[in-house]
Protein backbone atom coordinates (compact mmCIF):
# COMPACT_ATOMS: atom_id res chain seq x y z
CA UNK A 1 0.00 0.00 0.00
CA UNK A 2 2.84 2.38 0.82
CA UNK A 3 4.42 1.61 -2.56
CA UNK A 4 1.16 2.42 -4.37
CA UNK A 5 0.83 5.67 -2.43
CA UNK A 6 4.42 6.63 -3.29
CA UNK A 7 3.90 5.88 -6.99
CA UNK A 8 0.63 7.85 -6.98
CA UNK A 9 2.33 10.84 -5.34
CA UNK A 10 5.24 10.82 -7.81
CA UNK A 11 2.81 10.63 -10.76
CA UNK A 12 0.78 13.55 -9.39
CA UNK A 13 3.92 15.65 -8.94
CA UNK A 14 5.06 14.91 -12.49
CA UNK A 15 1.61 15.75 -13.90
CA UNK A 16 1.51 19.06 -12.01
CA UNK A 17 5.01 19.98 -13.20
CA UNK A 18 4.22 19.12 -16.82
CA UNK A 19 0.82 20.82 -16.95
CA UNK A 20 1.67 23.98 -15.07
CA UNK A 21 5.02 24.37 -16.84
CA UNK A 22 3.00 24.78 -20.03
CA UNK A 23 0.61 27.28 -18.42
CA UNK A 24 2.84 30.23 -19.22
CA UNK A 25 2.55 29.52 -22.92
CA UNK A 26 -1.13 28.53 -22.83
CA UNK A 27 -2.02 31.43 -20.54
CA UNK A 28 -0.13 33.89 -22.74
CA UNK A 29 -1.97 32.63 -25.81
CA UNK A 30 -5.40 33.07 -24.21
CA UNK A 31 -4.43 36.43 -22.77
CA UNK A 32 -3.33 37.73 -26.16
CA UNK A 33 -6.53 36.41 -27.75
CA UNK A 34 -8.77 37.96 -25.08
CA UNK A 35 -6.96 41.30 -25.18
CA UNK A 36 -7.07 41.31 -29.00
CA UNK A 37 -10.84 40.69 -28.97
CA UNK A 38 -11.49 43.42 -26.41
CA UNK A 39 -9.21 45.95 -28.09
CA UNK A 40 -10.16 45.13 -31.71
CA UNK A 41 -6.84 43.58 -32.64
CA UNK A 42 -6.04 40.25 -34.30
CA UNK A 43 -3.75 38.62 -31.77
CA UNK A 44 -1.92 35.36 -32.62
CA UNK A 45 -3.20 34.06 -35.95
CA UNK A 46 -0.25 33.27 -38.23
CA UNK A 47 1.43 30.26 -36.60
CA UNK A 48 -0.98 27.36 -37.01
CA UNK A 49 -4.81 27.49 -37.18
CA UNK A 50 -6.06 30.40 -35.07
CA UNK A 51 -2.45 30.87 -33.97
CA UNK A 52 -2.60 27.73 -31.80
CA UNK A 53 1.02 26.85 -32.57
CA UNK A 54 2.10 30.22 -31.18
CA UNK A 55 2.58 28.47 -27.84
CA UNK A 56 5.12 26.09 -29.40
CA UNK A 57 6.81 28.96 -31.24
CA UNK A 58 7.18 30.96 -28.04
CA UNK A 59 8.59 27.90 -26.26
CA UNK A 60 11.18 27.32 -28.97
CA UNK A 61 12.14 30.98 -28.85
CA UNK A 62 12.65 30.94 -25.07
CA UNK A 63 14.66 27.71 -25.06
CA UNK A 64 16.94 28.79 -27.93
CA UNK A 65 17.36 32.45 -27.02
CA UNK A 66 20.79 33.43 -25.74
CA UNK A 67 21.00 33.46 -21.93
CA UNK A 68 22.69 36.77 -21.22
CA UNK A 69 24.13 37.47 -17.77
CA UNK A 70 25.20 41.15 -17.64
CA UNK A 71 28.70 41.93 -16.40
CA UNK A 72 27.97 43.76 -13.16
CA UNK A 73 25.15 41.63 -11.74
CA UNK A 74 25.49 39.52 -8.59
CA UNK A 75 25.82 36.28 -10.55
CA UNK A 76 24.56 33.54 -8.23
CA UNK A 77 21.62 35.52 -6.88
CA UNK A 78 20.74 36.74 -10.38
CA UNK A 79 20.57 33.14 -11.61
CA UNK A 80 18.63 31.66 -8.69
CA UNK A 81 15.91 34.35 -8.47
CA UNK A 82 13.80 32.98 -11.39
CA UNK A 83 14.08 29.48 -9.92
CA UNK A 84 12.63 30.72 -6.61
CA UNK A 85 9.63 32.24 -8.40
CA UNK A 86 8.82 29.10 -10.40
CA UNK A 87 9.57 26.68 -7.55
CA UNK A 88 7.34 28.43 -5.01
CA UNK A 89 4.48 28.45 -7.53
CA UNK A 90 4.76 24.68 -7.95
CA UNK A 91 5.20 24.12 -4.21
CA UNK A 92 1.90 25.90 -3.52
CA UNK A 93 0.14 23.28 -5.66
CA UNK A 94 0.90 20.53 -3.12
CA UNK A 95 -2.04 21.40 -0.83
CA UNK A 96 -4.65 22.21 -3.51
CA UNK A 97 -7.31 19.59 -4.36
CA UNK A 98 -7.68 20.19 -8.09
CA UNK A 99 -10.57 17.71 -8.55
CA UNK A 100 -12.66 15.36 -6.40
CA UNK A 101 -11.31 11.86 -5.82
CA UNK A 102 -12.11 9.25 -8.46
CA UNK A 103 -11.54 5.53 -9.00
CA UNK A 104 -9.51 4.05 -11.85
CA UNK A 105 -8.93 0.31 -12.26
CA UNK A 106 -10.25 -0.20 -8.75
CA UNK A 107 -7.78 2.25 -7.19
CA UNK A 108 -9.02 5.51 -5.63
CA UNK A 109 -7.04 8.53 -6.76
CA UNK A 110 -7.00 11.74 -4.73
CA UNK A 111 -6.03 14.70 -6.97
CA UNK A 112 -4.07 16.42 -4.21
CA UNK A 113 -0.40 15.83 -3.48
CA UNK A 114 -0.67 16.28 0.29
CA UNK A 115 -3.87 16.88 2.26
CA UNK A 116 -2.15 18.60 5.16
CA UNK A 117 -4.35 20.00 7.93
CA UNK A 118 -2.78 23.46 7.54
CA UNK A 119 -3.24 23.64 3.78
CA UNK A 120 -4.29 27.30 3.58
CA UNK A 121 -1.53 28.41 5.95
CA UNK A 122 0.97 26.46 3.85
CA UNK A 123 -0.21 28.06 0.59
CA UNK A 124 -0.11 31.58 2.05
CA UNK A 125 3.36 30.93 3.47
CA UNK A 126 4.69 29.68 0.14
CA UNK A 127 3.18 32.68 -1.64
CA UNK A 128 4.99 34.90 0.86
CA UNK A 129 8.30 33.22 0.08
CA UNK A 130 7.59 33.79 -3.62
CA UNK A 131 8.20 37.53 -3.27
CA UNK A 132 11.93 36.82 -2.86
CA UNK A 133 12.17 35.89 -6.55
CA UNK A 134 11.33 39.35 -7.95
CA UNK A 135 13.05 41.08 -5.02
CA UNK A 136 16.35 39.24 -5.41
CA UNK A 137 16.16 39.47 -9.20
CA UNK A 138 15.87 43.24 -9.07
CA UNK A 139 18.47 43.67 -6.32
CA UNK A 140 21.01 41.47 -8.13
CA UNK A 141 20.55 43.28 -11.46
CA UNK A 142 22.92 46.10 -12.30
CA UNK A 143 19.94 48.28 -13.17
CA UNK A 144 18.44 50.98 -10.98
CA UNK A 145 15.01 50.67 -12.61
CA UNK A 146 14.94 46.93 -11.89
CA UNK A 147 15.88 47.67 -8.28
CA UNK A 148 13.14 50.29 -7.89
CA UNK A 149 10.57 47.93 -9.40
CA UNK A 150 11.64 45.07 -7.12
CA UNK A 151 11.45 47.30 -4.04
CA UNK A 152 7.96 48.61 -4.71
CA UNK A 153 6.83 45.15 -5.82
CA UNK A 154 8.00 43.71 -2.48
CA UNK A 155 6.18 46.50 -0.65
CA UNK A 156 2.96 45.58 -2.46
CA UNK A 157 3.36 41.85 -1.79
CA UNK A 158 4.08 42.30 1.90
CA UNK A 159 1.26 44.80 2.39
CA UNK A 160 -1.41 42.79 0.62
CA UNK A 161 -0.39 39.55 2.32
CA UNK A 162 -1.86 41.20 5.43
CA UNK A 163 -5.16 41.67 3.61
CA UNK A 164 -5.06 38.09 2.30
CA UNK A 165 -4.51 36.67 5.79
CA UNK A 166 -7.10 38.85 7.50
CA UNK A 167 -9.75 38.29 4.82
CA UNK A 168 -9.46 34.51 4.95
CA UNK A 169 -9.42 34.43 8.76
CA UNK A 170 -13.20 34.90 9.00
CA UNK A 171 -14.00 31.86 6.78
CA UNK A 172 -11.44 29.83 8.76
CA UNK A 173 -13.30 30.75 11.97
CA UNK A 174 -16.52 29.42 10.45
CA UNK A 175 -15.08 26.15 9.09
CA UNK A 176 -12.73 25.51 12.01
CA UNK A 177 -10.05 24.02 9.77
CA UNK A 178 -7.17 25.05 7.51
CA UNK A 179 -7.62 22.15 5.07
CA UNK A 180 -9.07 23.05 1.68
CA UNK A 181 -10.83 19.67 1.56
CA UNK A 182 -12.59 20.56 4.83
CA UNK A 183 -13.63 23.85 3.24
CA UNK A 184 -15.09 21.92 0.33
CA UNK A 185 -16.99 19.53 2.61
CA UNK A 186 -18.33 22.47 4.65
CA UNK A 187 -19.97 23.78 1.45
CA UNK A 188 -21.05 20.41 0.01
CA UNK A 189 -24.73 21.17 0.61
CA UNK A 190 -25.06 23.05 -2.66
CA UNK A 191 -24.95 26.64 -3.84
CA UNK A 192 -26.86 27.90 -0.80
CA UNK A 193 -24.07 26.65 1.50
CA UNK A 194 -21.30 28.60 -0.23
CA UNK A 195 -19.24 30.75 2.14
CA UNK A 196 -19.62 33.58 -0.37
CA UNK A 197 -23.11 34.32 0.95
CA UNK A 198 -22.09 34.54 4.62
CA UNK A 199 -18.72 36.21 3.95
CA UNK A 200 -19.15 38.54 0.94
CA UNK A 201 -16.77 41.12 2.42
CA UNK A 202 -14.03 38.53 2.94
CA UNK A 203 -14.57 37.30 -0.63
CA UNK A 204 -14.15 40.77 -2.13
CA UNK A 205 -11.10 41.54 0.02
CA UNK A 206 -9.44 38.25 -0.88
CA UNK A 207 -10.18 38.77 -4.56
CA UNK A 208 -8.67 42.27 -4.52
CA UNK A 209 -5.59 41.01 -2.69
CA UNK A 210 -5.23 38.23 -5.28
CA UNK A 211 -4.44 40.84 -7.94
CA UNK A 212 -1.65 42.24 -5.79
CA UNK A 213 -0.31 38.76 -4.90
CA UNK A 214 -0.10 37.81 -8.57
CA UNK A 215 1.16 41.21 -9.71
CA UNK A 216 -1.65 41.69 -12.21
CA UNK A 217 -3.33 44.84 -13.50
CA UNK A 218 -4.47 47.15 -11.92
CA UNK A 219 -1.78 46.34 -9.32
CA UNK A 220 0.86 45.70 -11.97
CA UNK A 221 3.77 47.40 -10.24
CA UNK A 222 6.23 44.53 -10.52
CA UNK A 223 6.83 44.33 -14.27
CA UNK A 224 6.37 47.79 -15.72
CA UNK A 225 5.30 47.22 -19.31
CA UNK A 226 3.81 50.71 -19.42
CA UNK A 227 7.20 52.19 -18.51
CA UNK A 228 8.88 50.46 -21.49
CA UNK A 229 10.94 48.25 -19.20
CA UNK A 230 10.14 44.86 -17.67
CA UNK A 231 10.65 45.93 -14.08
CA UNK A 232 12.77 43.51 -12.05
CA UNK A 233 13.09 41.29 -15.16
CA UNK A 234 14.63 43.94 -17.39
CA UNK A 235 18.06 42.27 -17.46
CA UNK A 236 16.72 38.73 -17.94
CA UNK A 237 16.50 36.85 -21.22
CA UNK A 238 15.70 33.40 -22.52
CA UNK A 239 14.40 30.74 -20.18
CA UNK A 240 15.32 32.67 -17.03
CA UNK A 241 12.71 35.23 -18.04
CA UNK A 242 10.42 32.32 -18.93
CA UNK A 243 10.62 31.00 -15.35
CA UNK A 244 9.24 34.32 -14.08
CA UNK A 245 6.36 33.99 -16.58
CA UNK A 246 5.68 30.40 -15.48
CA UNK A 247 5.50 31.56 -11.86
CA UNK A 248 3.09 34.40 -12.70
CA UNK A 249 0.60 32.34 -14.70
CA UNK A 250 0.80 29.37 -12.33
CA UNK A 251 -0.01 31.68 -9.42
CA UNK A 252 -3.03 33.00 -11.33
CA UNK A 253 -4.40 29.48 -11.71
CA UNK A 254 -3.58 28.47 -8.13
CA UNK A 255 -5.20 31.54 -6.61
CA UNK A 256 -8.26 30.90 -8.82
CA UNK A 257 -8.49 27.39 -7.37
CA UNK A 258 -8.16 28.72 -3.81
CA UNK A 259 -10.90 31.33 -4.29
CA UNK A 260 -13.21 28.70 -5.81
CA UNK A 261 -12.53 26.18 -3.03
CA UNK A 262 -12.79 28.62 -0.13
CA UNK A 263 -15.72 30.80 -1.17
CA UNK A 264 -17.60 29.14 -4.05
CA UNK A 265 -18.17 25.58 -2.91
CA UNK A 266 -15.20 23.96 -4.66
CA UNK A 267 -16.22 20.73 -6.39
CA UNK A 268 -19.32 20.29 -4.23
CA UNK A 269 -20.38 16.71 -3.58
CA UNK A 270 -17.57 15.26 -5.68
CA UNK A 271 -19.68 14.34 -8.71
CA UNK A 272 -18.65 14.87 -12.33
CA UNK A 273 -20.89 17.93 -12.46
CA UNK A 274 -19.14 19.31 -9.38
CA UNK A 275 -15.72 18.74 -10.96
CA UNK A 276 -16.79 20.55 -14.13
CA UNK A 277 -18.24 23.31 -11.98
CA UNK A 278 -14.91 23.80 -10.21
CA UNK A 279 -13.05 24.03 -13.52
CA UNK A 280 -15.66 26.52 -14.75
CA UNK A 281 -15.17 28.71 -11.68
CA UNK A 282 -11.39 28.62 -12.12
CA UNK A 283 -11.77 29.53 -15.81
CA UNK A 284 -13.98 32.50 -14.87
CA UNK A 285 -11.48 33.89 -12.35
CA UNK A 286 -8.59 33.39 -14.79
CA UNK A 287 -10.60 35.21 -17.48
CA UNK A 288 -11.29 38.02 -15.00
CA UNK A 289 -7.53 38.49 -14.53
CA UNK A 290 -7.24 38.94 -18.30
CA UNK A 291 -10.31 41.19 -18.56
CA UNK A 292 -9.00 43.64 -15.96
CA UNK A 293 -5.75 44.01 -17.91
CA UNK A 294 -7.75 45.05 -20.98
CA UNK A 295 -10.19 47.30 -19.16
CA UNK A 296 -8.42 48.88 -16.17
CA UNK A 297 -5.43 51.23 -15.95
CA UNK A 298 -2.69 50.71 -13.37
CA UNK A 299 -2.88 52.68 -10.14
CA UNK A 300 -0.02 54.62 -8.59
CA UNK A 301 2.04 52.98 -5.82
CA UNK A 302 0.92 55.53 -3.24
CA UNK A 303 -2.74 54.92 -4.16
CA UNK A 304 -2.22 51.20 -3.79
CA UNK A 305 -0.66 51.56 -0.34
CA UNK A 306 -3.40 53.97 0.74
CA UNK A 307 -6.06 51.47 -0.38
CA UNK A 308 -4.35 48.66 1.53
CA UNK A 309 -3.66 50.25 4.92
CA UNK A 310 -6.41 52.86 5.21
CA UNK A 311 -9.34 51.10 3.53
CA UNK A 312 -8.99 47.35 3.13
CA UNK A 313 -7.23 46.49 6.38
CA UNK A 314 -9.76 48.28 8.67
CA UNK A 315 -12.62 46.62 6.76
CA UNK A 316 -10.96 43.21 7.15
CA UNK A 317 -10.49 43.69 10.90
CA UNK A 318 -14.09 44.86 11.35
CA UNK A 319 -15.30 41.82 9.38
CA UNK A 320 -13.35 39.48 11.70
CA UNK A 321 -14.80 41.15 14.79
CA UNK A 322 -18.37 40.94 13.45
CA UNK A 323 -17.86 37.29 12.50
CA UNK A 324 -16.60 36.50 15.99
CA UNK A 325 -19.58 38.25 17.63
CA UNK A 326 -22.07 36.41 15.40
CA UNK A 327 -20.45 33.05 16.10
CA UNK A 328 -20.57 33.66 19.85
Amino acid sequence: METAYLIETVIKIIVILLIFSALAGIGTYFERKVLAFMQRRLGPMIVGPFGLLQVAADGIKLFTKEDIVPTNVVGRIFKIAPVITAATAFMAAAAIPFLPSFTIFGYEVHPIVADINIGILYILGIMGVGLYGPLLGGMASANKFALLSAARGAAVFISYEVITGLSILAPIMMVGSLSLIDFNEYQSGGITSWILWSQPVAFILFWIAAFAETGRTPFHLVANDHEIIDGFGTEYSGMRWGLFAIGEYSNMFFISFVISLVFLGGYGDGSLLGALGLLGKVAFFFFFFLWTRAAWPDVRPDQLMWLCWKVLMPIAVINIVITGIVMM
